[in-house]
């Protein structure tokens, strides 16, 4: 068996614990203190959470969508793939050595998706880039930590509460799409959404396509 290497590793801005790069053979994974947050070998999911929100703009004249977590790019490559060649696509990534590993060791994973001219990286917590736009954006996509009920980032927790779903409605335009991933369902944050007065579709995802854990993604749309 292939041992894992350590590749590189950092701290996460604003004491959110310690993240490390591991490959074994072709396989990559990131870790913050010990817990696993994503493998390249899972990503199911994190494809479907953004086919899902940018279907419905496909054919629309230059849309603007957002993506809060960069991970490892597949969530922003699924993006660019189901938009067309005039949108813009933003990704919010708090960790800068998260987009450095995106453009080094990661890079061919997604096919290389920072080098997309239609991208844009903020390096910046997700929540300020949000709370800075007013109705700029189609479609709204956070995969930020393990989801509303799965938090690793005690800051992250501000994204899902009603103060930071009322935010998000703000930067959506009319009609847009939050679009919402998580490791566990969440009756809770269900009920905020709806609260807010959005439209809502929840779905289960596998997170290898047709196998392995089950995975939960919210679409909301602003009324």
């Amino acid at each position: 068996m292939n041992p894992w290497v350590l590749l590189d590793e950092t701290d996460v801005p604003n004491h959110g614990g310690h993240m490390k790069l591991y490959q074994r053979a072709f396989e990559f994974s990131i870790s913050v203190d010990q817990e696993e947050l994503m493998n390249s070998r899972m990503h199911g999911s994190e494809d479907a959470l953004a086919e899902l929100a940018c279907e419905p703009l496909a054919r629309k004249e230059h849309p603007r969508v957002l993506i809060g977590g960069l991970g490892m790019g597949f969530t922003l490559r699924a993006a660019l793939d189901t938009l067309n060649p005039a949108a813009t696509v933003e990704v919010a990534e708090l960790v800068p050595a998260v987009v450095r590993w995106n453009r080094t060791h990661l890079a061919e994973l997604a096919g290389r998706p920072l080098a997309d001219p239609r991208t844009v990286v903020h390096e910046s917590d997700v929540a300020l880039v949000i709370e800075n736009a007013q109705a700029a954006y189609d479609a709204i996509m956070l995969d930020v930590d393990n989801g509303p009920d799965g938090l690793t980032h005690t800051d992250n927790d501000r994204l899902y509460t009603a103060g930071g779903i009322q935010a998000a409605v703000k930067a959506l335009k009319p009609g847009g799409i939050l679009g919402v991933w998580s490791a566990e369902p969440d009756a809770a944050f269900t009920k905020r959404l709806r609260g807010a007065g959005l439209r809502i579709e929840e779905k289960t995802i596998r997170a290898r396509k047709t196998k392995g854990r089950r995975h939960t993604i919210w679409l909301a749309q602003k009324k």
